[in-house]
């Protein structure tokens, strides 16, 4: 329960931050600056996803090699 209270916190933390001020009458202004981050941090994050789904075929392509191979060995063995 307290996860979900601190989770609602830091979203309206963060909603608090991008509104513009001068509009609602509160707010921060940040959304300019938040749009910034995110084309910066979007093409980083795209990468970091990219290799972990290479490695992650990588070692799904070996095990079902390994499969294969322990298969055949015991086919062999009856």
């Amino acid at each position: 329960m307290k996860a979900v209270i601190v989770g609602l916190l830091f979203i309206a933390a963060a909603v608090f931050a991008i509104l513009p001020a001068d509009i609602l009458g509160f707010g921060l202004g940040w959304g300019a600056e938040v749009l910034v981050f995110l084309k910066g941090g979007v093409p980083v994050v795209a990468i970091l996803v990219g290799l972990i789904a290479i490695f992650i075929g990588i070692a799904d392509m070996k095990d079902r090699a390994e499969a294969r191979a322990e298969a055949k060995k015991e086919e062999k063995a009856a």
